[in-house]
């Protein structure tokens, strides 16, 4: 860096002409703000009359045979110096800041102090104890590392200040930083873990939106239609009509399963009462076979077969007359046999054929 003499220049000889006796030099740079004019004459430097309006014909500017320019300005400067870790591939960097502001620009000049950074950079170098506060430590431990070798460079500076002559100098502070291989991982573990956080963040706002949207949902479509106007996002009309609409389309729905509901229970007892005729006829086809029948037990039987409902066209064995009667027989027929011989069980019916007549 240019600071603090910002440049300096050769001078040629100003020659006088025999018409005028008034020299005047032209050579001279511009100056900057903040900065002054330092001519050397010759073995001496001098100074420009700070705050002086610049006289090309002044006999300093006119016999000087060089010219520094001088910043005076107080700057802040900052100097670098690398200190070992534990591990021989990690360094830690110290970035050690001072305040400097010139004082002689004379000595400046004379000195040609172009980069001051280059004195200071040695002086922070003299401390030879400063490597063994970083010696210990890991480079993630830098933190620590910071904290010692802020406290190490104040002890330093209030015993050996920094000294640049014509200048005043003072330490400000002192940082440690990680070597760019560690900073370049650290930044890419912080990117990837904001960038897990966005996500989770992302996951839990869009389950908050679906529990809502559910609960929403689950209170009817009514009150999602209230939501909808309320939000402005569905219009009041299309929203009744589409509820008009639906409550016409429950009322069919409901009618067709009442209307089915209805012809399935027809159709079941109308299955229960054939399944009754087929067991009625099943069971008198089975007693066919016997020589004698007792109906009195027949309907008993039918009517267990069928869980004490009575067929079609068969009374009940609670009624008030039997359907066959013991005793004599009916007019036109003999109790006998098949053989002609008397049947003393006048009230039985050994055929099937005499139950159907």
């Amino acid at each position: 860096m240019n600071y603090p003499v910002i440049a300096e220049h050769i001078l040629a000889t100003v020659q006088g002409t025999w018409w005028s006796r008034r020299r005047r030099r032209d050579d001279v740079p511009q100056l900057p703000p903040g900065a002054v004019y330092v001519f050397r004459v010759g073995g001496n430097y001098r100074t420009f009359p700070e705050g002086m309006v610049f006289d090309p014909s002044h006999p300093d500017v006119l016999d000087a045979s060089s010219v520094s320019l001088v910043d005076t300005r107080a700057r802040l400067v900052d100097v670098e110096r690398t200190l070992p870790s534990v591990s021989e591939a990690d360094n830690f960097t110290v970035r050690a800041s001072f305040t400097c502001q010139v004082t002689d620009p004379t000595v400046i000049a004379r000195q040609g102090v172009i980069d001051v950074t280059v004195p200071l950079r040695a002086y922070l170098m003299g401390d030879g104890d400063l490597p063994r506060v970083s010696a210990g430590h890991r480079v993630e431990e830098v933190n620590a590392v910071r904290t010692e070798v802020g406290h190490r460079m104040t002890a330093y500076s209030a015993i050996v200040p920094p000294r640049v002559a014509g200048m005043s100098v003072e330490f400000v502070s002192a940082e440690v930083h990680a070597s760019d291989d560690l900073r370049d991982w650290e930044q890419r573990l912080r990117d990837e873990r904001r960038s897990w956080e966005l996500q989770r963040g992302q996951r839990d706002f869009e389950t908050q939106d679906a529990l809502r949207i559910a609960e929403l949902l689950s209170q009817g479509s009514d009150h999602v239609d209230a939501f909808g106007i309320a939000r402005k996002e569905i219009d009041v009309t299309e929203a009744a009509a589409r509820i008009h609409r639906t409550t016409e389309e429950e009322s069919a729905r409901r009618h067709k399963a009442e209307t089915e509901e209805r012809a399935h229970t027809q159709a079941r007892e109308t299955a229960d009462a054939q399944m009754r005729r087929d067991m009625l006829l099943t069971l008198l086809r089975q007693m066919g076979g016997s020589e004698y029948v007792d109906y009195h037990q027949v309907l008993e039987q039918v009517l267990r077969e069928t869980g004490d409902r009575a067929a079609p066209g068969v009374g009940t064995a609670a009624g008030p007359a039997p359907m066959v009667e013991s005793g004599q027989p009916r007019p036109g027929r003999t109790a006998t046999g098949r053989d002609g011989s008397h049947d003393p069980r006048g009230g039985f019916v050994k055929d099937e054929d005499d139950f159907v007549d």
